[in-house]
C-alpha cells in the first residue's frame, strides 16, 4: 500500500518571555492586568504579519504567567514548530520587533536545545561562556541582543554576580547598565543574518499548487488556509491504524472532486510530495496515469483529502458543546475587533464584501488561536473544529467549479531538485559564511600553495581541548602568522634544551617508576628533585625517539617522503648527481624532510582522489577558508621520488 508508515517525532517548542522593566513591586492583580494590556496591544500590532501565516503545528501565542519562585509575572508563549525550523526563526524576529515597538519590555527565548541563539552564534562567543554558565544571559531589548557578561576577577564588576544570575537580577542589570551588556558585533550579525528578509521572506516560503480536492475541503482552505497544516500533518504521520479510516470515505467523498489552488509552505509541500502512496481501491480515489497532464494535482488533492479524513475520523460524532460555543464567543473579541479596526487591519475594505469577510475570518481565527487561547481541556483539536466549520459553513459546489477556469498559475518547484552546487551554496548562506567566488584560469595559474601549508600550521597551532579543536579565522576575517621560533622555544621548554645528556636507549626501571607513580609526576608539587626526575625521564624518551630514527633509516619509509635536498636537486640544472648518491642511510638521517611540500603534495592527492565530491581533505581547507581550484589535470597525482 504505501512506503511508509508513521514516523516518530520530537516535540520541537521554543519558548519565549517577555518581561515588564524595570521590574518594580506591583500589586499582583494591577500586575496582571497591565500584561494583558499589553498582550492585547502586541497582538493587534502585529496581527498583518501573524494572521495569515501558515503555521505547520502551532501559531505564536501570548498569555499571562504569574509569577513563581524568583521569576516575576510576565507575558510567556510556547510554539511546537515541527521539522519546519522556519517558524522558529520567524518568532525570534517577532521576538525582537516586540522589544523594538515597546522599550519597556525586554525578552528571552530558548528551544529544547537550550540557548539556541548562543548556538547559532557559537563561532564568535567569548572563550568564558559555555553551556553551565548561560543561563539568564541572552535577552532581547530595543530590539538587540545582549548578553550579560561574568566578571573577570570577582569583585572587579560590583554590579555582576560571580555565578549566573537570576532572572531579577538579570531584569536589574539590564535596566541599570543597558549599553555594557550589548552583545559583540558579530554575535548579533550571527543572528540578525538568520533573520534576514522578514517579513518579506514570507511570501519567499510559500508555494502554491494546484489540487485535485473533494468540494468541502476546497471550502474549508478558501475561508481557514492554516488547516491545510493539520491535513498535510495528519497524512505525513500517518500510521495503518489511521488509515482504516480512509478505507471508505464518509467526510470528504471522492465524487464531489475539484480543481483549486492550495496554498502551502514549502516545508508542507515537501513533506505531502516526498511520499509515496497508493490509495486503497475502495476508497474510490483512482488516479490518473502518470502521464496525464494532470497527475501530480490528483495525486497532492489525494493525499490531502486522506490527510483531513484521518483527522475527522479520530473525533467522537458527540463531542462538546462547550467546545463549540467557546469558539464562538468571548468578552475580549469585541474589544479585539475594535483594536484591529484603529490600526487599519482592514485597509480600508468596504465592511461587508467578499474581501472584508475573508480578513475577518482570519482574525477570528488568529484571535481564537493566539490571542484567546482556551485551556487544553476546552481546546478544540483540528478534526473537531473542521467538523463543527462544515455543519455552519455553507458553500456551493457549482460556484467553486466556475472559479476552476480562473485559477491562478501554479508555482514551479524545482527547488525541491537542488543541483550539487545549489545545496552547497544553501549549506554555505545557513552556516553564515560568504559564498565562495570561482577562481578565475588567470588565478588558477597563479595560485600559490604555501596558503595551504600556512593554514594547516596555523589550524596545528591551535590549542586544543577536550572540547575539540579550534579553527582558525578564514583569512578574510584575520591573517595567518606562524612564528616558528617561538613555536620551537615552547617545545624546548617543555623537553628540556640538551636532547643527547643521556646515552641510554632504554628506559631504567626507575624511569618506569617515575612515569608511573602519580606522586612523583604531581603537577602541582613545587620539589626541584622531582622536577629534575621528569626533565631527565623526558630527555631519555627523546634519547629512544632519536635512537627509532637511526633504525628507521634503513627501511625504506624515508623514500616516501621527500626531502629538501630532493627539491634542490630537481632545481638546479646539473649533471652532477653526486649528492643524490650518498652513501647508506647516514645521509637520509642528516637530509630533513621538507614538511611543507608533503604536507601540500599529500592533501592535494586526497583531494584529487575525492573526484570533485566531498571528503576529508575540502572539507578541512574548506573550514579554514582555503578554496582550491578545479583539477585540470586528471593524471593521477605522484610524489616525487629519489633517483
Amino acid at each position: 500500500m504505501e512506503e511508509n508508515t508513521k514516523l516518530a517525532t520530537v516535540e520541537d517548542t521554543v519558548e519565549y518571555h517577555l518581561f515588564l522593566i524595570p521590574d518594580e513591586p506591583r500589586d499582583p492583580e494591577k500586575h496582571k492586568e497591565i500584561l494583558q494590556k499589553y498582550i492585547e496591544r502586541i497582538m493587534t500590532q502585529f496581527a498583518p504579519m501573524l494572521a495569515p501565516y501558515i503555521w505547520q503545528n502551532q501559531p505564536f501565542n501570548l498569555r499571562y504567567k504569574p509569577g513563581k519562585g524568583n521569576v516575576p509575572a510576565h507575558m510567556f508563549g510556547v510554539t511546537k514548530f515541527g521539522d519546519n525550523i522556519e517558524d522558529e526563526w520567524f518568532i525570534v524576529y517577532i521576538v525582537k520587533q516586540i522589544t523594538k515597538e515597546f522599550p519597556e519590555l525586554v525578552a528571552r527565548i530558548e528551544d529544547n536545545d537550550g540557548e539556541f541563539l548562543l548556538i547559532e552564534a557559537a563561532d564568535f562567543l567569548p572563550k568564558w561562556l559555555d553551556p553551565d554558565n548561560s543561563a539568564n544571559r541572552v535577552f532581547f531589548q530595543h530590539g538587540e541582543l545582549c548578553l550579560i557578561p561574568a566578571p573577570r576577577k570577582p569583585g572587579t564588576m560590583s554590579w555582576l554576580p560571580t555565578t549566573p544570575p537570576t532572572v531579577p537580577q538579570a531584569l536589574n542589570i539590564i535596566s541599570t547598565h543597558p549599553e555594557e551588556i550589548l552583545a559583540s558585533e558579530s554575535i548579533r550579525a550571527a543572528v540578525n543574518r538568520r533573520i534576514r528578509g522578514y517579513p518579506e521572506k514570507i511570501q519567499a516560503s510559500l508555494h502554491r499548487a494546484h489540487c485535485f480536492l473533494p468540494a468541502s475541503i476546497v471550502a474549508l482552505l478558501k475561508q481557514h488556509p492554516r488547516l491545510v497544516a493539520a491535513g498535510v500533518q495528519a497524512f505525513y504521520l500517518r500510521d495503518p491504524i489511521d488509515l482504516r479510516a480512509c478505507r471508505v470515505f464518509k467526510t470528504f467523498l471522492p465524487e464531489t472532486r475539484i480543481m483549486t489552488s492550495v496554498t502551502f509552505t514549502k516545508c508542507l509541500y515537501a513533506q505531502l510530495v516526498q511520499q509515496r502512496f497508493v490509495p486503497d481501491r475502495r476508497s474510490g480515489y483512482k488516479m490518473p496515469p502518470p502521464s496525464h497532464p494532470h497527475y501530480r494535482a490528483h495525486e497532492l488533492g489525494m493525499k490531502l483529502a486522506h490527510g483531513f479524513e484521518i483527522l475527522c475520523s479520530k473525533c467522537s460524532p458527540h463531542f462538546s458543546e462547550s467546545k463549540k460555543s467557546f469558539m464562538t464567543t468571548s468578552p475580549l473579541w469585541a474589544g479585539f475587533l475594535e483594536s484591529l479596526k484603529k490600526n487599519d487591519y482592514f485597509k480600508g475594505l468596504i465592511e461587508g464584501s467578499a474581501q472584508y469577510q475573508a480578513r475577518l475570518e482570519m482574525a477570528k481565527n488568529y484571535f481564537q488561536l493566539s490571542v484567546n487561547r482556551p485551556e487544553s481541556s476546552l481546546a478544540m483539536s483540528p478534526g473537531e473544529e473542521i467538523l463543527t466549520l462544515l455543519q455552519t459553513m455553507p458553500f456551493d459546489i457549482e460556484e467553486l467549479k466556475k472559479e476552476e477556469a480562473n485559477l491562478p498559475p501554479e508555482d514551479d518547484d524545482q527547488w525541491l531538485d537542488l543541483s550539487p552546487d545549489q545545496l552547497d551554496q544553501l549549506l554555505q548562506e545557513v552556516a553564515g559564511k560568504k559564498e565562495a567566488e570561482p577562481i578565475s584560469k588567470k588565478e588558477e595559474q597563479n595560485y600559490d600553495l604555501n596558503q595551504v601549508s600556512e593554514s594547516m600550521k596555523a589550524f596545528i597551532s591551535k590549542v586544543s581541548t577536550h572540547k575539540g579543536a579550534e579553527l582558525p579565522r578564514e583569512p578574510s576575517e584575520a591573517p595567518i602568522t606562524f612564528d616558528a621560533d617561538s613555536f620551537l622555544n615552547y617545545f624546548d621548554k617543555i623537553l628540556g634544551p640538551s636532547p643527547h645528556e643521556s646515552d641510554s636507549d632504554d628506559l631504567d626501571e626507575e624511569d618506569f617508576e617515575c612515569l608511573d607513580s602519580d606522586d612523583d609526576l604531581d603537577l602541582k608539587t613545587e620539589e626541584a628533585g622531582e622536577e629534575a626526575s621528569v626533565k631527565g625521564t623526558l630527555n631519555n624518551l627523546k634519547s629512544y625517539m632519536a635512537q627509532m630514527d637511526r633504525e628507521l633509516a634503513y627501511t625504506s619509509i624515508g623514500k616516501s617522503f621527500t626531502t629538501q635536498k630532493q627539491m634542490e636537486s630537481l632545481s638546479q640544472t646539473t649533471n652532477n648527481n653526486s649528492d643524490e648518491e650518498d652513501s647508506g642511510a647516514g645521509g637520509s638521517v642528516m637530509t630533513p624532510v621538507d614538511v611543507d611540500l608533503n604536507l601540500v603534495s599529500n592533501i592535494l592527492e586526497s583531494y584529487s582522489s575525492q573526484a570533485g565530491l566531498a571528503g576529508p581533505a575540502s572539507n578541512l581547507l574548506q573550514s579554514m577558508g582555503v578554496q582550491l581550484p578545479d583539477n585540470s589535470d586528471h593524471r593521477p597525482t605522484s610524489k616525487p621520488t629519489q633517483d
